[in-house]
C-alpha cells in the first residue's frame, strides 16, 4: 500500500513538472507577441527582442532579425532592368513608411513579412533572367487554377482532408462541400487556413466553421459555431447559430449572420399531404421539429461564398450564416481548406478562384497596355486604383472597359494599380509578369492587409504629384466603374486650380464605436465625436497642391496615419485648412458607393461581368444606364 502511494506521489510530481514546462513555453511565445511596442523610437525595434542566441534556442531563431536588414532587403537597388524599375517608382519613395506604423494595425508585421516574400520574388526573377528556370514548367507551375475539385467518398481519417488554395480566394470565390455527417456524434468542421509564419506552430484560421449536432457545453441543441484563430490573439469571439442572445443577429453583405429559421420549429408534413390533400384539414398533432440544416446520416451540400464584407454559407440552397472578415484575416490569405470530424466526405469543389489570363491568348493585347508617361505630355488626371494582388480578373476588366476611354489611350489621363505583396510566391510572380505585360502596376513594399490601405493613398499622392506631375489626382478601387470623360468634364466645370476635394462629400459623420464594425475606431485612435469633412473612398479627386503637400508632410515625418484612408485624406486636408489653405469641397451625388444608379459617374461594387456590361451600354450610345433586368 505504501509503495503504491509512493508511486502516485512520484507520478503526480512528474506531471506537475511537465505542466509547468508546457505553461512556461506557452507563455514565452504569447509574451513575445503580446509585448510588441509601437511607442518606441524605432518602430521596428520589437523585431530585435532580447532573446537567447539561436544556438541556445533554435526554435526562436526566426525572431533574430534587425530592422536595418529588413529595410535593406526591401529597398536596396536590385538587378532590375529600366523597364522593371518603372513598377517600383512608388516603392522607392516609400522607404520612410517604417516611421508611419503607429495607428495602423499590423503595419510592422506587414513590413516584416514583405522582407521574406520580396527576397523570394527577387530570387525567382533572377533565376528566370539567368535562364536557370524551365519556362514551360514554371508557367505551368505558377498558373493559378480557376477551380479545384476532389471526389473522395470516404470517411475522414484523423488528419481530415486538405485542399490547397495556391492563390487564395477573392470576391466571388466559393467552396462547396458535399458530405454526410456520421459516427457517434456527427460533429465536423471546415477550416479556411492561411500560411503559417516562420517559427509559428500552426497557420491562422480565417474561418472556423464548426457543426455540433448534439450541442456543446452551452446548449443541448444542435449549433453552428464560427470563429477565427491566430497565434498572437488565440481564439476570437465565437458566433453561434442559433445565437443564445436574442438581439445578436446583425447582417453581413445584407444577409443575416444567422438565418432566423435555424432553431425554429418547422412543420413536418409529407409532400403527399401538402400537394395532394390540400382540400383536407391539416392532421392534428403533426410532428414538429426545430430546423437545423445538418442531420446525422443525411447528405448535404454546403457552399461557403466569399462576399464583399464576409463569408456567407448556404446549405442545400438555403442561406444559413454570414461571417464578417476580421482584422488581417482576409480571403486572399486563405491557402488551404481543411475538413475534419465525423463526416463521410463525398466531394469538395472550389470555384471562382483568382487566376490571371494567359497573355499569349489575348486578342489585341497592345490595346490593353498602358501608355508610358512622358515629361513632354502633362497629365490632366492621374487615377490610382487600389487592387489586391490576386484580383487578376478585376484588373483585366478595368483594362478592357473604362481604361479604354480615348482620354486614357491618348495619354492625357494615366491609370495605375497599386498592389501590395502577397504571402504566396506564385501570386507575386503572376503580378510581376502582369506588370511586365501591361506596364500599369505599382508594387508596394508591404504585405497587402486591408488595415494598410492608407499607405496606398500616400503612394497615389506621391506618384500623381512627384512622378506623373498631374493636375488632378483621383483615387478609386478595382471594383469601381469610372466614367473618365464625365470626371474630366466635372473638373473642367469646377475649374479649381488648388485646394480641391471632389467626390461624395461627407461633412457630418462620427466614428464607429462598435468593436464588431469593419470601420471600428476606438477613442485612442480618434477621441473627437465627429470626423472632419471627407469624401467616400470609391472615387474622389484632389488637386495637385494637396497631393504635393501630403508628399511633403510624409518626407518631413509630420503626416498622421489613420487606418480609414478616405477619412485620413479628410484629416490631412483639415490640417492644411488650419494652416491657411483655402479648401473647396465639391460634392457629386452621382458617385455611388454602393452599386450602380442611373446617370452615375462612379459605380462601386461592380464585378468583372458588370463592368463589361456597363462599358457595352456606353458604347451602344443609349444613355448612362446600369445593368440588370430593370435597365
Amino acid at each position: 500500500m505504501k509503495k503504491s502511494y509512493g508511486r502516485v506521489l512520484v507520478a503526480s510530481f512528474c506531471m506537475l513538472l511537465l505542466m509547468v514546462y508546457v505553461i512556461s513555453r506557452s507563455s514565452t511565445r504569447q509574451n513575445y507577441y503580446a509585448t510588441r511596442s509601437f511607442n518606441s523610437v524605432d518602430p521596428l525595434q520589437w523585431l530585435n527582442p532580447a532573446v537567447p542566441s539561436a544556438v541556445q534556442n533554435p526554435e526562436i531563431a526566426y525572431q533574430v532579425i534587425t530592422a536595418d536588414s529588413i529595410i535593406s532587403s526591401l529597398f536596396t537597388q536590385g538587378n532590375f532592368t529600366n523597364e522593371e524599375k518603372q513598377y517600383l517608382q512608388t516603392w522607392n519613395h516609400l522607404r520612410s513608411i517604417t516611421n508611419y506604423t503607429r495607428g495602423l494595425p499590423n503595419a510592422v508585421e506587414a513590413i516584416k513579412e514583405a522582407g521574406g516574400v520580396w527576397n523570394n520574388l527577387k530570387t525567382s526573377i533572377e533565376k528566370e533572367r539567368l535562364g536557370s528556370t524551365n519556362e514551360s514548367a514554371r508557367a505551368k507551375e505558377k498558373q493559378c487554377p480557376h477551380f479545384l475539385t476532389k471526389m473522395n467518398a470516404t470517411k475522414l481519417d484523423n488528419n481530415g482532408h486538405n485542399l490547397r488554395m495556391p492563390c487564395g480566394l477573392t470576391q466571388g470565390s466559393s467552396i462547396t462541400v458535399i458530405g454526410i455527417p456520421d459516427g457517434l456524434l456527427g460533429n465536423f468542421q471546415i477550416d479556411l487556413t492561411g500560411e503559417p509564419l516562420p517559427g509559428e506552430p500552426d497557420p491562422s484560421i480565417i474561418l472556423h466553421y464548426n457543426v455540433r449536432l448534439l450541442g456543446d457545453k452551452l446548449t443541448e441543441d444542435p449549433v453552428i459555431v464560427q470563429n477565427t484563430w491566430t497565434v498572437s490573439q488565440d481564439w476570437g469571439e465565437e458566433e453561434r447559430c442559433p445565437s443564445s442572445v436574442s438581439d445578436d443577429n446583425g447582417k453581413v453583405d445584407e444577409l443575416e449572420k444567422c438565418n432566423k429559421i435555424v432553431g425554429n420549429v418547422e412543420t413536418r408534413l409529407s409532400e403527399l399531404n401538402k400537394n395532394f390533400n390540400k382540400s383536407k384539414p391539416t392532421v392534428q398533432g403533426a410532428k414538429t421539429k426545430p430546423y437545423f440544416p445538418f442531420k446525422l446520416g443525411h447528405p448535404f451540400a454546403a457552399t461557403l461564398r466569399v462576399g464583399v464584407d464576409g463569408i456567407q454559407t448556404t446549405v442545400d440552397g438555403k442561406h444559413v450564416t454570414s461571417f464578417a472578415y476580421r482584422e488581417t484575416l482576409e480571403p486572399w490569405l486563405v491557402s488551404e481548406v481543411k475538413i475534419s470530424g465525423d463526416l463521410k466526405l463525398i466531394s469538395v469543389l472550389a470555384s471562382g478562384l483568382p487566376t490571371s489570363e494567359d497573355s499569349d491568348h489575348i486578342v489585341n493585347i497592345e490595346a490593353l497596355k498602358s501608355i508610358p508617361l512622358s515629361p513632354d505630355r502633362p497629365l490632366d488626371l492621374f487615377i490610382g486604383v487600389f487592387s489586391t494582388a490576386n484580383n487578376f480578373k478585376y484588373r483585366m476588366a478595368v483594362r478592357r472597359t473604362w481604361m479604354q476611354y480615348p482620354e486614357v489611350r491618348s495619354g492625357s489621363v494615366a491609370v495605375r494599380f497599386f498592389v501590395g505583396l502577397h504571402k504566396n510566391q506564385i501570386v507575386n510572380e503572376e503580378v510581376w509578369d502582369e506588370a511586365r505585360t501591361y506596364g500599369d502596376i505599382q508594387m508596394m513594399p508591404f504585405v497587402d492587409y486591408y488595415s494598410l490601405i492608407t499607405w496606398k493613398t500616400l503612394g497615389i499622392c506621391i506618384f500623381g504629384a512627384e512622378i506623373a506631375s498631374s493636375k488632378y489626382i483621383m483615387k478609386t478601387d478595382d471594383d469601381a466603374f469610372v466614367r473618365v470623360d464625365e470626371v474630366l468634364a466635372s473638373l473642367n466645370r469646377i475649374s479649381a486650380q488648388s485646394g480641391l476635394l471632389y467626390g461624395l462629400i461627407n461633412s457630418d459623420s462620427q466614428p464607429h464605436r462598435d468593436p464588431d464594425s469593419k470601420w471600428y475606431i476606438g477613442t485612442e485612435e480618434w477621441p473627437e465625436e465627429n470626423y472632419p469633412t471627407w469624401a467616400h473612398g470609391p472615387g474622389y479627386v484632389v488637386s495637385s497642391d494637396i497631393a504635393k503637400t501630403i508628399s511633403k508632410m510624409y518626407k518631413e515625418g509630420s503626416l498622421k496615419m489613420f487606418k480609414l484612408e478616405d477619412v485620413a485624406m479628410g484629416i490631412w486636408i483639415e490640417n492644411m485648412k488650419r494652416e491657411g489653405l483655402d479648401i473647396r469641397y465639391e460634392k457629386d451625388e452621382r458617385i455611388h458607393i454602393e452599386g450602380c444608379k442611373y446617370n452615375y459617374v462612379v459605380a462601386h461594387y461592380q464585378g468583372p461581368q458588370e463592368m463589361l456590361c456597363l462599358w457595352q451600354k456606353l458604347q451602344e450610345g443609349n444613355g448612362v444606364r446600369c445593368c440588370g433586368p430593370d435597365n
